[in-house]
């Protein structure tokens, strides 16, 4: 009789998918992802405009194209080319509390760097023209680990505007800034390591 009962229920009872639940986002986060996903498919040449580090910069002398490659609702993937090295590519994530971004450094091969994935995760809203992205913990355990403890005091930050994009690193002592001109889209560079074109 129970089991009678419990499948004239299942019976009655109409069936109910469960969705998954929303990424929530705020105004701020949404208009940057959205400034920068405008640009999806396009290239653009920078240049170093601050780098207060001492001794000679791998930066020099060397073409710099960021290219606004991959963009999805929740994902922006960014590859930054230093001359021929396509090791880097900027990750921006949508993370549900915020804004996430991450630095997938690769060898020729595809492999992962030993140090990559680092990055930070906004703390505040922002601006639709700028967020900050201090240093997370797994980002600072990666720098102490690597003997380069004073980088877990980083904080990145991108700047989008009409002409210009920014990408900027600074922490106590330390600036690094890269401007590219956003009216004067380049040829699109071929995917970075590891990743398919």
């Amino acid at each position: 009789m129970k089991l009678l009962t419990a499948a004239t229920l299942l019976m009655a009872t109409p069936w109910v998918i469960a969705r998954p639940a929303p990424l929530v986002s705020i105004a701020t986060h949404d208009a940057f992802f959205n400034n920068i996903a405008a640009y999806c498919g396009k290239a653009f040449e920078g240049k170093v405009t601050v780098d207060n580090a001492q001794g000679p910069s791998s930066f020099t002398d060397k073409k710099l194209v960021m290219h606004v490659r991959k963009c999805t609702d929740n994902e922006l993937q960014v590859p930054f080319h230093v001359g021929d090295d396509a090791s880097r590519t900027w990750i921006i994530t949508k993370t549900g509390s915020g804004l996430s971004l991450k630095h997938d450094h690769r060898h020729e091969d595809g492999s992962d760097d030993i140090s990559t994935m680092y990055g930070g995760h906004t703390l505040d809203a922002g601006f639709a023209q700028m967020q900050s992205f201090p240093a997370d913990q797994y980002s600072k355990e990666l720098f102490v680990s690597q003997g380069i403890a004073q980088s877990a005091g980083n904080t990145w930050q991108m700047y989008i505007y009409p002409k210009v994009f920014t990408y900027r690193l600074i922490r106590q002592g330390r600036e690094f800034k890269v401007d590219f001109d956003l009216t004067k889209p380049v040829k699109a560079p071929a995917a970075p390591w590891g990743y398919v074109n």
